[in-house]
């Protein structure tokens, strides 16, 4: 009887999680597209760079500044879902009698301080290629010769020993909370921005390549989200990854021979 009662509370907490980070998911891949589409922050975007656009004011800093925190919101969030899941479940078996939901929420808002820091230097970065005059004018992505060298960077990466060691924490939410555990809610949300670190880590050159692309281009947002899902948790990601690795140097390569030629 209390083996049945304990299998339905951790069912109940796991339905409560999920519907939680698909709501907020969700917003966050609305707003995403609320401004793409309707603010129209396309045409703002082409004004900016513009090669005689005028310099950045605070607003403008701050628009972006949102903007990529909401995109990495939306992206990020779905492959942080397998080890909130876990948290929750070891957090419920450890206290039977308390919710770990505040838990489980601050173990998120620690991970999304990490990615909101990210978000940060991403703007920073398009400040300075912007600036700089290196974003193309089509619409906020880096021109080719930038494009190429940032997707040779990301090809090597791949199989960088840093990559793997953090790969290998985003993948295994069990050895991560068995090692990494805290407790009470303090415990928790350093958790989170630990395990947001290792996320970054394991990411930040593929979120880079926004600019390949185009910022808040909403097909490669979902392209690059689902590839850091398979990499995370199909058995075979890390195989994937290194082959995906081949063809951002190969494309990399070919951006910066047309530049060149």
């Amino acid at each position: 009887m209390t083996e049945n009662f304990t299998e339905a509370v951790l069912k109940r907490d796991r339905f409560i999680v999920m519907l939680s980070l698909v709501g907020i998911i969700l917003l966050a891949w609305v707003y995403t597209i609320y401004l793409t589409r309707v603010m129209g922050f396309s045409e703002i975007s082409l004004e900016m760079v513009s090669p005689h656009a005028q310099a950045w004011t605070p607003a403008t800093f701050t628009l972006n500044f949102l903007m990529w925190t909401v995109m990495m919101i939306a992206m990020m969030t779905p492959t942080a879902a397998p080890m909130l899941l876990f948290y929750t479940k070891i957090s419920r078996q450890r206290r039977p009698q308390r919710r770990p939901y505040l838990g489980t929420g601050l173990f998120l808002l620690g991970y999304l301080i990490v990615w909101t820091g990210f978000s940060a230097a991403a703007t920073f970065i398009q400040w300075g290629l912007h600036s700089a005059s290196l974003l193309s004018t089509e619409m906020v992505r880096a021109t080719p010769l930038i494009g190429g060298i940032l997707l040779i960077l990301a090809g090597a990466f791949q199989f960088s020993q840093l990559k793997n060691a953090c790969l290998t924490h985003c993948r295994t939410p069990v050895g991560f909370i068995m090692t990494e555990w805290k407790e009470g809610n303090r415990g928790a949300l350093q958790m989170g921005i630990k395990h947001g670190y290792y996320c970054v880590g394991c990411c930040w050159l593929l979120m880079a390549m926004l600019f390949v692309a185009g910022v808040m281009n909403l097909l490669w947002m979902a392209i690059i989200t689902g590839f850091v899902l398979v990499e995370k948790l199909v058995p075979a990601g890390d195989r994937i990854g290194r082959f995906a690795g081949v063809l951002f140097l190969v494309w990399g390569v070919w951006l910066i021979l047309l530049e060149i030629v």
